[in-house]
């Protein structure tokens, strides 16, 4: 494009045909450049107008969606022209917008042999027919200045991968599994025929988790010991969340800021936050769309 430019700018003094064959260019190929200029300007100006919007969804959502977020977002106003993922993928790269992606290992899964092992009831099939029927669950560590951590547990529903029930505490005992748990049996009134899958932690598999279990009617699963895919929509959680809130930080202040901003993320996600597996909804607008389809079937 820089050589026709220099063409179309050199025309008036030497001809075009001397002009391309010095520069080994095709003619046809530069008045064909030539041609469209009037439908590349059109397009620059179309594209800044869909940048200027893709750029404040972008800021609303603090750098957090990628090009199909923002395309769900901006094709859900009324007003507008529906658009494609893939030319808001391409503004958004000659923009230099782009989603966090750092994060930090830390082992939040200490395996205790001596306890029995559940049977894997999922086999890495994270899906579900409708609500409150398989859920995953794990914990991760949430960095706090100075070194220390917080941990996160999660009930996440695989019918619409919807956060029914965590719980955030300065340790990794097995009460926070447990109040994570009983904070999902709350939101569905009955967790019962319900199941439970995560990994081989020793809070899992620990006599006290398992009689919340029972109580609350719940059958666990666990995957192979030591392969994270077999838990993989629950680590895929926790990666975003961390990625999302962190974003350029390493750390939280301090506690009180990390339950706060855990918190605000985990309601924003239930609420607000489009997911990929909903057809870009929010999990609880998913249920909503979907609660009429199920009660007919049933």
């Amino acid at each position: 494009m820089i050589r026709f430019r220099f063409v179309d700018d050199a025309r008036k003094t030497y001809p075009v045909k001397r002009l391309c064959e010095v520069l080994t260019l095709n003619r046809s190929s530069y008045y064909k450049w030539k041609s469209s200029a009037a439908k590349r300007k059109k397009r620059l100006f179309s594209d800044a107008i869909l940048g200027a919007k893709v750029k404040a969804v972008f800021a609303a959502e603090k750098g957090c969606y990628g090009a199909k977020r923002v395309t769900a977002e901006l094709n859900d106003n009324p007003k507008d022209r529906p658009v494609n993922h893939k030319r808001v993928a391409r503004v958004m790269r000659s923009m230099k917008l782009f989603g966090f992606t750092k994060k930090r290992k830390v082992t939040t899964t200490v395996s205790d042999k001596k306890k029995p092992v559940f049977p894997d009831l999922v086999g890495r099939k994270f899906t579900a027919d409708k609500p409150n029927q398989l859920y995953v669950g794990d914990i991760t560590y949430l960095p706090i200045d100075g070194g220390a951590n917080m941990y996160l547990a999660t009930v996440i529903d695989c019918y619409s991968r919807r956060l029914i029930g965590f719980a955030i505490a300065d340790h990794m005992r097995t009460s926070l599994v447990q109040d994570a748990l009983t904070a999902a049996k709350g939101q569905r009134g009955s967790l019962k025929g319900a199941i439970f899958h995560s990994d081989h932690g020793s809070v899992y598999t620990s006599q006290a988790f398992q009689q919340t279990c029972t109580l609350l009617g719940v059958k666990q699963s666990m995957g192979a010991i030591g392969t994270s895919a077999d838990n993989a929509l629950a680590e895929s959680f926790n990666a975003s969340m961390k990625r999302e809130v962190l974003q350029d930080s390493k750390t939280f202040t301090n506690q009180l800021v990390c339950r706060r901003e855990v918190f605000r993320w985990c309601t924003r996600y239930n609420t607000m936050r489009r997911h990929s597996w909903c057809n870009h909804l929010a999990p609880n607008v998913f249920e909503r769309h979907n609660e009429a389809t199920l009660k007919r079937a049933s």
